[in-house]
């Protein structure tokens, strides 16, 4: 039982504000202008994939790394305010990202 049900069990009359349905903790990411840059790269032979340009917080670029990483069930970090994604996954990326609504900038190949 999450909280919001145990919550409507102690306060049956309570009606919520349309503004508390509406916010989703969850999903609530900086949207920017600028486009978020897209590129790939070889390290030690191996192909990575790097988002840079990201003007928001650090926190929600974190947020958006691990959502990242675990739709496509790769691994990666966050350094030095890029993401850094193992494998060629740039094509994926560039969906996933325009789905949320970033505008997305492929640079190199």
């Amino acid at each position: 039982m999450d909280l919001q049900e145990q919550l409507k069990n102690l306060f049956p009359d309570h009606q919520p504000l349309e503004e508390e349905i509406k916010k989703d903790p969850k999903n609530q990411i900086w949207m920017q202008e600028d486009p978020i840059i897209c590129k790939y790269e070889k390290r030690k032979g191996k192909p990575i994939t790097i988002l840079e340009g990201y003007t928001g917080a650090d926190e929600d670029f974190k947020k958006l790394a691990k959502e990242l990483k675990t739709r496509l069930s790769v691994g990666g970090s966050f350094k030095n305010d890029s993401i850094i994604i193992q494998g060629d996954y740039r094509n994926q990326i560039m969906e996933i990202l325009e789905e949320k609504g970033f505008k997305v900038k492929r640079v190199g190949g």
